[in-house]
């Protein structure tokens, strides 16, 4: 059976929060491994909202310094301390986050009693036999990350094909997985005929950035990608000004990087009474399924 992917927006307001979004923050719990995309202010109490466990997180990917992405980062630090924490926590982010940390931990005088790993990254920086991490800089007015977490695919054995050329479970099926030739029954099987390959699975963050070619060349392929979209296709300009995304933009990077599904957050206040605009100027554009995330909302694939 395939592990699933889990993914939940703790949180997908902008620079400011509204009563029903707070700041930005999701997590992706694959395996036992538990991603955290940002970590905005308020993060922790989305935790407890959602009855997730703060302690189970292995990695942050911090995309950029901005206030509204990160200021949760010191209270879940000292949270972990205080709750007996004892794993290696890996923090991931562009160009200064080491110093950053670094700063931070001096400023709210942080003393973690668990590990602390911090690498600035670019390119694939994470490999394990079940997914790998990669990452892209993107263009925002401070250095910028985009992520990719890409679940591998795996080598399956076709039950129907086992059943039908009478093939008992057992020690032969190892071989097979391991894409090797097999004989049974005086007969000789070679792992193309009993099994066949699960493709790979990718889903891409992309979370603020001006309009840029490498977004697509980033994202492409995704089986979702995960866009900002903080301002409505009239105000490109001051989109183009802030270095963000209109929603159109977003959903001309999905179709140009051939995604098949689009959920789009981090939007302004402005459009809190009118969100469908959002959706609906990205589905003019994007052919595909596209979802407008909201605080808790939760997906599987």
């Amino acid at each position: 059976m395939v592990a699933k992917v889990e993914i939940t927006f703790l949180g997908t307001a902008d620079a400011i929060p509204t009563r029903e979004r707070n700041h930005t923050s999701i997590l992706l719990n694959f395996e036992g491994e538990n991603l955290l995309i940002d970590c905005g202010e308020g993060t922790q109490r989305q935790f407890r909202i959602a009855r997730l466990n703060p302690c189970k997180i292995t990695r942050l990917l911090i995309t950029h310094w901005h206030a509204d992405h990160v200021l949760g980062i010191p209270g879940l630090l000292k949270t972990l301390e205080l709750s007996g924490y004892n794993k290696t926590l890996y923090i991931y982010g562009p160009k200064r986050t080491e110093r950053f940390i670094k700063d931070l931990f001096g400023l709210f005088a942080i003393r973690p009693s668990y590990k602390v790993v911090v690498e600035e990254v670019h390119g694939k920086f994470f490999e394990s036999e079940d997914f790998l991490l990669m990452a892209e800089k993107m263009d925002h007015t401070l250095p910028c990350n985009a992520y990719s977490f890409v679940r591998r695919g795996k080598r399956r054995i076709d039950k129907g094909k086992l059943k039908r050329y009478r093939i008992k479970e057992g020690p032969l099926l190892q071989k097979l997985q391991e894409g090797k030739s097999i004989r049974c029954n005086g007969k000789k099987y070679s792992a193309k005929d009993l099994t066949y390959l699960e493709p790979d699975t990718k889903i891409c963050f992309i979370l603020d950035t001006v309009f840029n070619k490498k977004a697509i060349s980033f994202a492409k392929d995704s089986d979702i990608l995960i866009c900002e979209a903080n301002f409505g296709a009239e105000l490109e300009d001051k989109a183009k000004e802030r270095k963000h995304l209109t929603s159109k933009q977003a959903a001309e990077i999905a179709k140009k990087a051939r995604v098949k599904k689009l959920i789009l957050t981090h939007f302004s206040q402005r459009y809190d009474k009118n969100p469908e605009q959002i959706l609906e100027e990205a589905k003019e554009i994007f052919d595909g399924e596209v979802v407008l995330a909201k605080d808790f909302y939760k997906i599987e694939i």
